[in-house]
């Protein structure tokens, strides 16, 4: 049996109508994923957040019109012209580190929060820059970094994010002004090395001169300490030899003493005067002699020795 033909348009208009019902019931079902937030408008107007988790809408009323990620992004900073303050034309890119903290500010209060910030970054890059010289670029990163975070945190509060750091990745000079440089580095590298050279020479002439000075200094108490040594030897010696002398003279005193002492004295004294007599002819000398070499007491008395006669 066939449907009349108004009936089958009905029945296919119900139909269409049944399944775009299907298919807005199943879109008001929403799983929010960890980390992100759906901004939900009823009927054009904003009605609520939905945070992670399950969440039901009513179908037709209800509408997602935003989704916000709420993890901390990058966002690359493109390449762009500054002038420093002594005027000279440098490259400069970097990265800005974001994340979403208010989402419906986010959504509602700019139409593209990324490309704000970037374009800021940017004007304050060339701002900051241009208050300084070229050689303090490269040095105060850490400044223009914390000055453009100072001014994209001012503008993100009602922009809805926080900018939580921007980092300079390149700075990047004209060729010229690179190769003077380069040249300038090489310069002072040299001077650093010649520096270096001569340190180390004074330092080497310094510490010769300071090891001759010890050397002098330990020769001379050296020799010092061996003339101490040699004449208190020597002392010594003299010393010895007299106490020995006064020993044998105070032993030869004793015995002339004694009975039989003088003679003996004065024959011990004739055998070396007779031992003298046989060496005259030996050497090259002249001596003083007694008119009669034979006559012994004339000897003893013009010496000195003859001990009879005291």
């Amino acid at each position: 049996m066939e449907l009349p033909v108004t009936d089958l348009a009905v029945f296919v208009i119900w139909g269409l109508i049944f399944l775009v019902f299907i298919v807005k019931l199943f879109q008001s079902i929403r799983l929010v994923p960890t980390k992100s937030a759906y901004v939900v408008e009823r009927l054009g107007n904003y009605h609520k957040t939905l945070d992670a988790g399950f969440h039901a809408l009513f179908p037709f009323i209800d509408r997602v019109a935003y989704i916000q990620d709420l993890k901390e992004e990058t966002i690359d900073v493109p390449p762009q012209e500054c002038f420093s303050k002594d005027e000279v034309n440098v490259e400069v890119d970097g990265v800005i580190y974001i994340s979403v903290m208010d989402p419906v500010k986010a959504s509602y209060g700019i139409t593209d929060y990324r490309f704000a910030a970037m374009q800021l970054a940017q004007t304050t890059t060339r701002s900051v820059i241009g208050t300084l010289e070229l050689d303090r670029t490269f040095e105060e990163r850490d400044l223009i970094s914390a000055k453009v975070v100072e001014v994209l945190d001012a503008a993100g509060e009602s922009w809805g994010i926080r900018v939580h750091r921007y980092e300079i990745k390149n700075i990047a000079p004209p060729q010229t002004v690179r190769n003077a440089m380069e040249m300038q580095v090489n310069a002072e590298r040299e001077r650093r090395a010649i520096l270096a050279k001569s340190e180390g020479e004074k330092q080497s002439r310094i510490n010769r001169s300071e090891g001759i000075k010890l050397e002098t200094i330990n020769i001379s108490q050296g020799e010092k300490q061996r003339r101490i040594n040699a004449a208190e030897g020597k002392a010594s010696e003299i010393l010895a030899l007299a106490h020995a002398t006064a020993d044998s003279i105070k032993k030869v005193a004793l015995v002339i003493d004694q009975e039989g002492g003088k003679k003996a004295l004065e024959m011990r004294l004739s055998e070396q005067y007779l031992q003298q007599m046989k060496g005259l002819g030996k050497e090259n000398r002249k001596v003083v002699l007694p008119a009669n070499l034979l006559d012994y007491q004339q000897w003893m008395t013009t010496m000195g020795l003859n001990t009879t006669a005291k």
